[in-house]
């Protein structure tokens, strides 16, 4: 059985962020912005449909898909490209693969304990993000219910 992504996280460390922007291109203005906030993830999993909701006071980025099925991945909120991209289940873990214009991009997202952990690629750049779970499924459920 998957495991359950469902939750709300609160990020608690991000590392090597301004690098990995730097390798998607992304300018020098919205590096120095995205490097201040903070983003909270708000999972919603039903089987293998999954919306990752990527929450900030600067950008929110939503990504919807179904696990295994590839899908065209509309990055304007990012680095204002598309890309061709694949999520899959490599044991525990959540496995993205990006197929565009920068080469070896994706991620990796797993759960220990009560931390998410989530590393992002591309080209040689890596950032290594940590989050703690603030809000468990059953209250989130409830939310979504009113």
């Amino acid at each position: 059985m998957p495991v359950d992504f469902n939750g709300y996280w609160k990020m608690v460390s991000n590392d090597n962020f301004e690098e990995y922007l730097k390798a998607l291109d992304v300018n020098v203005a919205v590096r120095k912005i995205a490097n201040l906030v903070k983003p909270d993830k708000e999972i919603l999993q039903n089987g293998d449909h999954m919306i990752i909701k990527t929450l900030s006071t600067f950008r929110n980025y939503i990504m919807e898909f179904d696990i295994g099925k590839e899908f065209e991945e509309d990055l304007s909120g990012v680095d204002d490209r598309k890309c061709m991209t694949t999520v899959s289940w490599d044991g525990d873990k959540l496995l993205c693969v990006q197929n565009g214009e920068k080469e070896g991009r994706g991620w990796t997202q797993w759960i220990e304990g009560d931390k998410m952990h989530l590393l992002h690629k591309a080209t040689v750049q890596t950032c290594r993000t940590e989050t703690r779970e603030k809000m468990k499924k059953e209250l989130m459920q409830n939310c979504t219910e009113i």
